[in-house]
This record gives C-alpha cells, sequence and structure tokens, in this order.
C-alpha cells in the first residue's frame, strides 16, 4: 500500500502508485452497447493512466493553467473525468464537478459563486453550458472535451506561484444546505487522500487485499463518493475502481459479473431494486459473482437480512458526508444487522450525540451526531472550508465539534444507530434535495403566495418531495387544481434538476406558522398519516424523468 503522510500531495501519490502498481488496472468501465461512450468497455492500468495524466498536465500547463485557478469539469461519470482531475491537481489546480442533471439557472450559480477559470464539456452537454453561460455574470473560458487535443483558452488571471502542498484545494463539491442555494464545499489533497487511506484501513470485514480488489461503483463522479472515497481507496492500494455511468438494475448483475468485482457501493434505493428481479435470472444463480461485501448506507432494517441471504455477501452500513468522508462503519463482527447502525467512534473520528445546547446525551437518548477528528486537531482531514462563507463553516464548527444535523442514538455498546435525516434536507435516490431551494424557486412564480416543502416516505427512492402550496387565486374545480399542479411542476421541472421538482403537490388554504410566522411543517398533516393518502393530493411522480 502506499503510504502518505500530512505532506502528501495528489500528484505525488498518483506517481508514487504507477511506479509501484504499473500495469495493474486503476479504471474499467464494463462493456454496454447502449451508452454513448467505451461500448465495448474500457480498462487503464496505473502506469498508462500516470502517462496520459503527464500529457493532460503538459497541455493545461502550456495554456497558462496551474495553482489558484479552478477548472469545472461537466464529462458525467466517464473515465477521463478521473483523469484530467489528477492532471489539474498535480498542477495545484482545483476541480469542480458538475452535475448533468443541473438545468442552466443551477449551473449559471455554480459558476458565478465558484468562479471557474475555464470548464471542459461534452459537446452533448455544450447547450446547457451556453444556456447557463447567458444568464451567469461570470464568463469562463470552455472547452468542448471531443475537442481537447487542440489549443486551450488561456485562462484571463494568472496562476498565483504558490506551491502544491496537501492543504491546496483539489476539489470544490456542491452540496445542498437547509439554507437554500447548494454551499461549495472546498476539500484538500489532504482531504482526499486520507479518505481513501481510512477507507482501504477500517480493516474488518471490510479489509482490501492490495492489487485484488475491482469496486464496482454505480454512483456518479460528481459525488465524493466515487470520485474520492473509493477512486483514492484504489489508487493507494494497487486496486481498480470499475465506474459505470449509472445505477440500471437491469444490468447491475450483468455488469458486476463482467467486471469481475469484488467490492460494490450501494445506496439504500438500490437495495429493493436488486431485491425485485426475478430470482436467479436468466438462469444464473444469485449467488454466481465474485463480491465479498457491499458498501454502502441506507438499507431499509427489513432488507437488510434478507438481502444478504439471497446474494450472500454482507452490506456493511457506514456513515459519511462530503464535509468529513473518513466515515464510521459496521464492519466488525458481530454486526447489527438491521438496526440502522453504522458504526462506533475511531481514532481519527470521535463522535458525541449532544443536544440542542451541545450537552452529551446518556446512551438511548436520540440526539444530534457532532464529529471531530480529535481534542488536539479537530479539523484534521475534514474539509476545508464552505467557500466564501465563514460564517456558515464557523457555525457548522461551533463548540470545537462539527454539527452534523444528523439525529443518531448511541447504545451501551457504543454502536451508533442512524434515527433521522437533516433538518429540512430531502433524501431521494441518494441525491440531498434542499427544502428551501425548491421553496426559493416556488414562491417566485406569480401562482403562489407560500409554500412549504418536505418530505415524504417513499417505498423505492427512501423519500420523495412534496410542496405544500397555497394559491394567491382558489384554484376552484379539480381540472383547475390539475393544471395548477402541473404548471408548477412544469415551472420547477425546466430550472431544477429533475429529481429535485416535486413529486406530490397539496395546495392548502393556509400553512400553519408560530408566532413569530416561522412555518410549522409538522402541524401541517395529521401527526403520524401518510399524505400522499390524503384526499385532494396531486401525484406527480410518473412526470420526474432526466
Amino acid at each position: 500500500m502506499i503510504e502518505i503522510d500530512d505532506h502528501s500531495t495528489i500528484g505525488q501519490t498518483l506517481f508514487a502508485a504507477a511506479t509501484r502498481y504499473g500495469a495493474n488496472a486503476l479504471l474499467a468501465v464494463p462493456a454496454n452497447a447502449a451508452r454513448a461512450y467505451h461500448p465495448q468497455g474500457y480498462e487503464i492500468g496505473f502506469y498508462a493512466a500516470a502517462s496520459q495524466v503527464r500529457a493532460l498536465m503538459a497541455q493545461y500547463e502550456a495554456a497558462g493553467y496551474g495553482s489558484g485557478h479552478r477548472v469545472g469539469l461537466l464529462l458525467e461519470s466517464r473515465p477521463e473525468h478521473m483523469l484530467h482531475k489528477l492532471a489539474l491537481n498535480a498542477l495545484g489546480v482545483c476541480c469542480v464537478p458538475i452535475n448533468p442533471d443541473y438545468r442552466s439557472r443551477e449551473l449559471a450559480y455554480l459558476v458565478d459563486h465558484s468562479r471557474v477559470d475555464l470548464v471542459v464539456v461534452l459537446e452533448s452537454r455544450r447547450a446547457l453550458l451556453d444556456a447557463a453561460l447567458a444568464e451567469s455574470a461570470h464568463r469562463p473560458a470552455v472547452v468542448v472535451f471531443e475537442s481537447f487535443d487542440g489549443a486551450l483558452p488561456r485562462p484571463q488571471r494568472p496562476v498565483d506561484d504558490a506551491p502544491v502542498t496537501s492543504e491546496t484545494p483539489a476539489s470544490i463539491l456542491y452540496t445542498s444546505g437547509t439554507t437554500g442555494r447548494p454551499k461549495g464545499c472546498v476539500l484538500s489533497h489532504r482531504y482526499e487522500l486520507a479518505a481513501g487511506h481510512a477507507y482501504a484501513t477500517c480493516g474488518g470485514l471490510a479489509t482490501l487485499r492490495e492489487g485484488q480488489e475491482r469496486i464496482y461503483n454505480p454512483l456518479p463522479l460528481f459525488h465524493v463518493n466515487a470520485s474520492i472515497l473509493s477512486f483514492y481507496c484504489v489508487l493507494l492500494t494497487g486496486n481498480c475502481q470499475v465506474q459505470t455511468d449509472r445505477f440500471q438494475p437491469s444490468r447491475f448483475w450483468t455488469e458486476v459479473r463482467e467486471s469481475r468485482a469484488t467490492v460494490v457501493h450501494y445506496l439504500g434505493v438500490v437495495i429493493p431494486m436488486l431485491l425485485n428481479q426475478p430470482v436467479d435470472a436468466g438462469g444464473i444463480p444469485d449467488r454466481q459473482h465474485q463480491v465479498r461485501f457491499g458498501f454502502g448506507a441506507g438499507v431499509e432494517p427489513q432488507l437488510h437480512a434478507v438481502f444478504e441471504a439471497r446474494f450472500g455477501f454482507p452490506l456493511l452500513e457506514l456513515w459519511g458526508m462530503t464535509e468529513m468522508v473518513r466515515m464510521l462503519v459496521d464492519n466488525m463482527p458481530p454486526r447489527q444487522v438491521g438496526t440502522r447502525a453504522f458504526g462506533r467512534a475511531v481514532p481519527g473520528t470521535e463522535a458525541r450525540v449532544v443536544d440542542e445546547a451541545g450537552a452529551e446525551l446518556p446512551d438511548g437518548t436520540p440526539g444530534e451526531l457532532v464529529i471531530r477528528h480529535s481534542e488536539a486537531t479537530p479539523r484534521k482531514d475534514f474539509f476545508t472550508c464552505y467557500l466564501d462563507d465563514p460564517a456558515a463553516t464557523e457555525d457548522a464548527w461551533r463548540g470545537g465539534w462539527f454539527h452534523t444535523g444528523d439525529v443518531v442514538v448511541r447504545d451501551a455498546t457504543g454502536m451508533l444507530h442512524f434515527v433521522d435525516r437533516r433538518k429540512n434536507i430531502i433524501r431521494r435516490s441518494g441525491e440531498n434535495i434542499a427544502a428551501a431551494e425548491v421553496e426559493a424557486l416556488l414562491q417566485t412564480h406569480p401562482l403562489v403566495a407560500q409554500v412549504a416543502v418536505m418530505g415524504v416516505p417513499d417505498e423505492v427512492r427512501e423519500e420523495e418531495v412534496l410542496a405544500c402550496i397555497v394559491l394567491k387565486q382558489l384554484a376552484g374545480d379539480e381540472e383547475a387544481r390539475q393544471q395548477a399542479a402541473q404548471t408548477l411542476f412544469d415551472f420547477c421541472h425546466a430550472q431544477l434538476a429533475y429529481y429535485k421538482a416535486p413529486g406530490y403537490v397539496w395546495f392548502a388554504d393556509v400553512i400553519p406558522t408560530t408566532g413569530t410566522h416561522k412555518i410549522q411543517k409538522h402541524a401541517i398533516f395529521p401527526k403520524g398519516s401518510d399524505p400522499r393518502t390524503l384526499p385532494g393530493m396531486i401525484d406527480l411522480c410518473r412526470l420526474k424523468k432526466r
């Protein structure tokens, strides 16, 4: 395994890994004739990847890119995304991955907020980028990925000549916050390497064999899981990341088998979809694979043991977030299957369960999970900051602990169990959706007087978005209500990533508020009820498409 220390950088680590692991596969893509890229599949080894990275570095450097610059990558989940990221990071450039599901309004915000110097974009996404740039104040240079071998546009500002260190920003990942627009999490070289190292060394049932593992990750490269957690784990251990374009239940086992995957990553939404596939589909036994364990979060308790019994490998539940992805994981036998357990505090990730005043709670009492590296170095290996938002950064770190906003319970053994989501965050198919962002957009529509957005249960996607709306004028009959709901859905769907649009709309005469006019979301529907089943609920879930 490649050793790292507090001074290691991504470029140094890549080239050390290439020397050590040579022809070992680093990145692979399963074959898929229906995919727009690498339909026959793709695989690249450590040495070849390092050679391509050096060539990309030379192109970027010749065009004037270096320390202090930021480059946006709108490359979906293509393996080239990681090669460009490695080249940029080795030069001291910060990578800003772009979610391809963004609408122009969301992308314009990212461009303005991150102030990227260049965007590398797929030809198929160029129209989206152009529409975003028409709305944004900042105007970065643009190069089409398919034309990258030509001359690159030069940046408008020079490099800052700062040396590349472990504290140099490597990525800015945008994550939904409770106050509206996404916050840019600045992640350093140290953070990204430490995340991979934590995965590589967590041990127990998650012990990784050097140069022998193939980690199948169906999660996108604009998220922390695939682009940082699993990727730097394979880089440090001489292993291979099998990166598919997206999760497809009908292709999952085919890709897992054909890619010879030994580890699979999952989200809670994946598990019921796989269980719903035919038993021994195509005459191939469900247990005919090489998977040693699954690594993920959010499996429904009642499905945990059922999945393991059918497919023959453990699902190791973990906890992490963009701000700190070193993870807590239930990987030491005996595990607490089906209890939402996700691990205990470990050296380098101390954890407490506290009340609203920050006082530690006794075992068995639900409270907020707060974490830190240690008392001496609380912020070590965490995100650097929220970009241009020192107030939010310091508020998250109040009292010397990072406040996750997640409600958990610690049992007498020290095991932590997940209880509830962060306030005002909706978790749909692995995506974090800020209710405040959807509310802010709906509030601008001329039909809307007041709005409250919340999550409701979804048997497949964990949660779905529900918008409770007071109209400026009553909608009248059922046809008028349906038309108003469709109008508001279309308004959201056109300006937000498809998964953020309301799957359900409820028209109310009034939304309850406190004496200080704060909306009381918990009082909108009867306690203990399923809002989806109430008369008058309008179901638009079928319309939520990319």
